[in-house]
């Protein structure tokens, strides 16, 4: 029996993810200075397209289930950022940006923990029988 039916762990991974893009984005803004540096973006979308176009394997129980030919893990990929214009020392990262990212993941991660919170905290209620 899963606890929370996988909720725990998907929240996990969310908050991984959350703390992923919040490293990498600071990270572009310590280099908004540093001349040549390309700002990095994390793409979970980027990732999953990439992990679904190939195929996997898996384990068959039986001759009836579908045959999966190679394997392949699904990751969250830090990329360069695409599409963007660079300073006049080469650098491409746009500091009024990286401060709005930086909020918006900031409030996406908040949210995350007060789930997960509330999650741990109906365990706890269970758990003392609702005292």
């Amino acid at each position: 029996m899963k606890l929370f039916s996988g909720t725990v762990s998907t929240l996990e991974n969310a908050l991984n993810y959350a703390s992923l893009k919040q490293k990498t984005i600071s990270q572009n803004i310590a280099n908004v200075d540093t001349p040549d540096y390309k700002a990095n973006d994390v793409s979970f979308k980027a990732a999953f397209q990439q992990a679904m176009s190939e195929p996997f394997s898996a384990h068959r129980t039986d001759a009836r289930h579908f045959d999966f030919k190679a394997a392949s893990s699904l990751n969250t990929a830090v990329t360069e950022r695409i599409g963007v214009q660079y300073n006049h020392n080469g650098n491409s990262v746009d500091l009024d940006k990286e401060m709005s990212e930086l909020a918006t993941n900031q409030i996406y991660y908040n949210a995350l923990t007060e789930r997960i919170n509330g999650k741990f905290g109906t365990l706890q209620s269970v758990i003392r029988g609702g005292k």
